[in-house]
This record gives structure tokens, C-alpha cells and sequence, in this order.
């Protein structure tokens, strides 16, 4: 559901128009996927070609696009913006774990999503694992009428609020991105938000799309005041709207009471959130200094006022936003009202807060990024830096699997295919993850592997390999020379999560003869380090509340 953006003809005399220009780049590059060319969103903003030029280096500057020739392309770190929403509220931090479990226990997919004027916008979501698989993406925007969290906040809209909903159905009663309503569940709104409102739930049959059914009830904050609807997914192969309540409503209600608890007592449950960046005027002011024209200063400086929000930092005073970024009070208080115009800030008396809609600036496109595609880009910039190829590995039982690779254009290269397994023990990725695993698990998973010699020179004997990865586990790095092959050269360093594990590993292959082992240590390892630093930056902030896929 597309969210009206005001004209410039509406603004405030006060707004940032290089603020409100660069938001509707970031807006219709996520609208369409995540990816435009320069002349797409010439013809899809309206704004001039050197304007779009501007605003794209601006904005890869920062590392929220990616520019890739003539295509303009969304990188993780736009996310930031969306996980300042997301913390700042600390729903899916505190309800995210209690969300996974309900899903478990009734096999189905289960959603939180909160209300965004007339609209649902979804913040976390857990799937089930199926070929037909049931899935909103983080920040995805669907019309109330249309979902039966919907339902469940408008039992509870005011008379205002009806009426904008009314307004907003007059002049848009369809969206073209939705199929028309089934019959089975079309009846009457407000007849059907009445009927939620006296029972406690509300059931989606086939509104949003042929097939799909949910059952929603709404999780209420200690004041009583409704903060979310989570929501059980499933089908209609698997059950009618009648089974899935009878089945699975009890325990949703279970589900919500523990929700319910959690948000009496967050304290012992949420994650602590890093403080805002300092300091992000004097970062703004280098690049433009760095960059002169080409970077729009004004546009920067008013995208890191939304990073000032957080968890402990849902509202915020003008001074607290000025303190936080390092602007002017004056700079972030005209960033402040062109946000509020823009429908991405609200103010309350005298503090501001973030709404649902920053959550449309990127985060459905990249919700769904996977660790590949995260890493790509980076393989591509080790790769043109060292001149070798470069993979990207995961661990696969005893083996490692290949998900990444950038080739180098040499005549002779090290050739492997995306989906390429090698056994684990003997290949330079495979003991970097090894290494990290719990000694007991590494000793284990030693043991049950059938160690052969690939080479004359593999190390296969199990003391030997336990002081071998004893030793990349001290030094971060794992130096594989014709073990796996004989003429390659191989390393290695680990991708790390947020919690410091061992996700993947980053390598660089090369024939031996390019360089010796003391050069690979001296001229690759930075850059390699360099990269898989760069690697979990994005991931870290990609994967703050959603999961990314390894794979």
C-alpha cells in the first residue's frame, strides 16, 4: 500500500528540499524492489538527471545504495534507519522470541505487525519452513481492511480515525497491488471490527489473497492501550478459517498473555541497544569538504537524525536529537519538521518519535538479503584489490559449501562453482569454522570424519588436526598450502554474527607460485581481515531483527 508523500507545494517553508528529495529516491527504489537504473528514477521522481546523480553519490557515500554502473542498487545499511524504528519501539526484541516459539508449537507462520494509520505494517515475522511458504517481509505496508490485524486495531479507532479510513477508501478503494477480495471473508468493516472488538480476535479468509487465512489478536501494553496484533498464517490446504481458530486459537491466547507478561516486565528480556553515533556532523561536513558538490550535505545530516532514535530513545526533545548527531539545533529541527511533513516523524507537546513508515525506506527489499548477497559486493572489491579469487563458505555438516565467489580474469585461476562442497578439515574456510565451534562439538566432529589424504601433504592425523586448529583458533586466520590440492594456496578468516559466532568464512584462493606464504600473510590477510570486517558490518546491521539466511 503506497503511503501519499505531501508535494513540495505542501511543505512547511522550513522543510529540507534536498531531505525530501532524497527520501523519495530511497522510497521508490524500495517500492521497486530494491534496485532501479539512474534514468528509472529520473522518470519515476521527476527530478533532474544531475539532481538523481547527486542524491545517489550522497547516498552511496553513506552506504545506504550501491552504485553498480548505470544501476542504483539498496546496500544493508539502509536498515539502520528501519532498526531505529524497530528499537525504539522494542517489540520484536521483546516479542520476537515469544513469536518463534508460538510458531513452533503450531507449525505455522506467525507475524507482528502494528498499526500505521489506516494500515498494518508488519515487524517481525517467522516462517515455516514449506514449498508453498505463507511470508510478509519486515516494514511491508497491506490496508486494514484487507488483514485481520487490521480488523483487530480498528475495533478501536476512534471517530477520527474511521473517518480518514473512509476518505482514504473513497478515493482509493482498491490497491492494484492486491488481488480483489475473496467473498468468503468480505463482509462489512465495521461489522467485522465491531465483532473483533467483542470477542478478542478477528480471522482473514482470503482477504489479502486466494488461499491464505489468518487468525489475529491484538498484545496490549500495561496501560491497556493495543501496541501490536500478532498473527498466525497458514492456508487453506492445511485448514478453513473455522479449524484455524478452533485449532490454534488457545493457543494464541497463551501466546499473547506471555507477550503481555514480557511487556510488564522488558527489563531482564531486551538486548541493550548501542548508543547514536556521535560526531555525524563532523562525518557529513569531511565528505563535503571531500566530495564538494557531488555530496548533499543537507540530505546526509537530515537521514542521521532518524539514527538519534533507539532503544531507551523512543522520544526525544530537540536538544536530545541535536545532542545525539552533532547538529545544530536550528539543522536538526528543520530536519525534524521535513520528517514530520514527510510522515516519518510524529511530534508529541514537546519530544518526536519515529512512526512505522521509516520502515518503508528499505526495509522490505533488504529484509529478505541473504549472507551471499551481503558478501558479494565485497568479494568483488577484495578481489580487484588482490587480484586472486574469492569465496564465501558455510559449514555444511563435515563439509564446507560454497554460496559466494568472485573470480579473478586470470588465464589460470582457481575454478569453483557456487554450491562447490570440499571436506571441511581440509580446506582453509572449513578449519576457520571448525575452529570456532565449542571444543567438544570440534573434537566430535573430528572424530566421525573420514580424514583420506587429498594431497601428500594433507594433514589428516587427529592430534595433528586438533593442534592445527588450536592454532587458527589463536590466530584468526587459517593458511591451507596444497592440502586440498596441489598448486593451491589457500586463506581464510570467520564471518561473525552479532553474538561473535562463526556464521561463514571468507577466503582467497591462488596458485602457489603467485606468492609465498610469508606474502600471503603480509599483502592478503589485511585486505582479507578488512573484508570480512566489512562483511559483518552489513550483516550486523541487516540481521539486528530479522534472520538472514546463510545460504
Amino acid at each position: 500500500m503506497a503511503v501519499t508523500t505531501p508535494t513540495n507545494d505542501t511543505a512547511p517553508a522550513e522543510a529540507v528540499g534536498p531531505l525530501m528529495r532524497g527520501i523519495c529516491v530511497l522510497r521508490d527504489i524500495s517500492e521497486a524492489g530494491g534496485l532501479m537504473t539512474v534514468s528509472e528514477l529520473v522518470r519515476s521522481t521527476g527530478l533532474a538527471r544531475s539532481t538523481v546523480d547527486r542524491i545517489a553519490a550522497t547516498l552511496a557515500r553513506m552506504g545506504y545504495l550501491r552504485l553498480d554502473g548505470h544501476r542504483v542498487v539498496l546496500a544493508p545499511r539502509l536498515m539502520e534507519l528501519g532498526n531505529a524504528y524497530l528499537a525504539a519501539i522494542r517489540l520484536p526484541g521483546l516479542l520476537g522470541p515469544l513469536a518463534e516459539k508460538l510458531a513452533a508449537e503450531v507449525d505455522e507462520s506467525v507475524s507482528l505487525a502494528v498499526p500505521d494509520r489506516d494500515g498494518v505494517r508488519f515487524v517481525h515475522q517467522t516462517t515455516r519452513r514449506r514449498a508453498m511458504s505463507l511470508t510478509f517481509r519486515i516494514g511491508d505496508l497491506l490496508p486494514a481492511e484487507r488483514t485481520a490485524q487490521g480488523t483487530v486495531f480498528a475495533a478501536y479507532w476512534s471517530e477520527e480515525e474511521w473517518a480518514n479510513w473512509h476518505a482514504r477508501r473513497t478515493a482509493d478503494p482498491f490497491l492494484p497491488a492486491l488481488p480483489p477480495p475473496h467473498a468468503a471473508g468480505d463482509g462489512p468493516f465495521e461489522e467485522r471490527a465491531a465483532e473483533a472488538c467483542s470477542q478478542g480476535w478477528a480471522v482473514d479468509d482470503q482477504l489479502i489473497e486466494p488461499g491464505l487465512i489468518a487468525l489475529a489478536l491484538p498484545v496490549r501494553a500495561p496501560d491497556g492501550e493495543v501496541v501490536c496484533a500478532v498473527s498466525l498464517v497458514s492456508h487453506t490446504s492445511r485448514h478453513s478459517a473455522e479449524s484455524l481458530r478452533e485449532s490454534l486459537l488457545p493457543r494464541a491466547r497463551d501466546a499473547v498473555a506471555a507477550m503481555e507478561q514480557r511487556l510488564s516486565h522488558p527489563a531482564d528480556e531486551e538486548r541493550a541497544d548501542e548508543p547514536p553515533a556521535g560526531g555525524l556532523a563532523d562525518w557529513t561536513s569531511a565528505s563535503k569538504q571531500e566530495l564538494g558538490a557531488e555530496f548533499v550535505e543537507s540530505l546526509a545530516r537530515g537521514l542521521t537524525v532518524i539514527t538519534a532514535f533507539g532503544d531507551g530513545r523512543a522520544e526525544l526533545t530537540l536538544a536530545a536529537v541535536a545532542e545525539a548527531t552533532g547538529l545544530a539545533r536550528a539543522t536538526a529541527r528543520r530536519a525534524l519538521i521535513t520528517l514530520e511533513h514527510l510522515g516519518y516523524v510524529e511530534a508529541r507537546e514537546r519530544t518526536f518519535r519515529l512512526t512505522p513508515s521509516v520502515l518503508a525506506l528499505g526495509c522490505p527489499p533488504l529484509s529478505h538479503t541473504t549472507l551471499s548477497e551481503i558478501a558479494s559486493p565485497h568479494l568483488l572489491t577484495l578481489v580487484q584489490q588482490v587480484h586472486d579469487s574469492a569465496s564465501l563458505a558455510v559449514l555444511d555438516g563435515d563439509a564446507i559449501q560454497y554460496t559466494a565467489r568472485v573470480a579473478t580474469g586470470r588465464i589460470m585461476s582457481v575454478n569453483i562453482q557456487i554450491g562447490t562442497r570440499f571436506p571441511a578439515y581440509a580446506a582453509s574456510m572449513g578449519r576457520v569454522l571448525l575452529a570456532g565451534l565449542p571444543p567438544q562439538e570440534r573434537a566430535d566432529r573430528l572424530e566421525r570424519t573420514e580424514r583420506r589424504a587429498l594431497t601428500p601433504r594433507t594433514v589428516t592425523g587427529l592430534p595433528e588436526l586438533r593442534a592445527v586448529l588450536e592454532r587458527v583458533a589463536q590466530e584468526g586466520y587459517a593458511l591451507v598450502d596444497e592440502e586440498l590440492e596441489e598448486g593451491l594456496r589457500s586463506l581464510a578468516v570467520p564471518v561473525r554474527d552479532l553474538d561473535g559466532k562463526p556464521v561463514a568464512a571468507v577466503n582467497v584462493a591462488m596458485h602457489s607460485s603467485r606468492r609465498t606464504v610469508q606474502q600471503c600473510l603480509a599483502e592478503v590477510l589485511p585486505e582479507l581481515r578488512a573484508t570480512a570486517a566489512g562483511i559483518e558490518a552489513d550483516l550486523h546491521i541487516a540481521g539486528r531483527f530479522t534472520r538472514i539466511p546463510t545460504a
